[in-house]
């Protein structure tokens, strides 16, 4: 009985540490998505774009197919956001955050922009990130 409850004891202390980790990361995570909400309302591309893995393999995907490197996807929003009307006011709604190692994560969620000039757009995303280096990067972004 003793080795049994030591056993439980320990398995479940083992845990604990991970958790915690992860609700870190869950936090950072987060914390990059906030910073990339207001880069993108101050109209900032340059700074919303830190959250993204500055890589030539970074993947953007969206209705219009895949997107290569970081270069690539800056381009791509300073095409199709060029000004403040465009842009409009972003918010975003996080429906998950699942860190599914070390440093892997998985994120789901809607985007809203706000923009009286040229009608509201809204669309799902999911996010795959990577901790580089020890920080948390978007190497994937599936919009639609």
């Amino acid at each position: 009985m003793a080795k049994i409850l030591l056993f439980s004891l320990l398995s479940f202390l083992s845990v604990l540490p991970v958790h915690a980790q992860s609700d870190n990361d869950r936090r950072a995570i987060i914390q990059v998505l906030g910073a990339q909400t207001k880069a993108w309302n101050a109209g900032n591309m340059e700074i919303f774009m830190q959250g993204y893995w500055q890589s030539d393999s970074l993947k953007f995907i969206g209705k219009n197919g895949i997107v290569y490197g970081w270069q690539n996807t800056l381009d791509r929003y300073r095409k199709n956001y060029p000004d403040p009307a465009s842009r409009g006011t972003l918010r975003f709604e996080i429906i998950s955050v699942d860190v599914t190692g070390r440093d892997a994560a998985f994120v789901v969620g809607q985007f809203f922009l706000t923009r009286p000039e040229k009608g509201n757009a809204t669309g799902y995303f999911t996010l795959y990130w990577r901790k580089i280096k020890g920080q948390w990067k978007i190497v994937a972004d599936h919009t639609s």
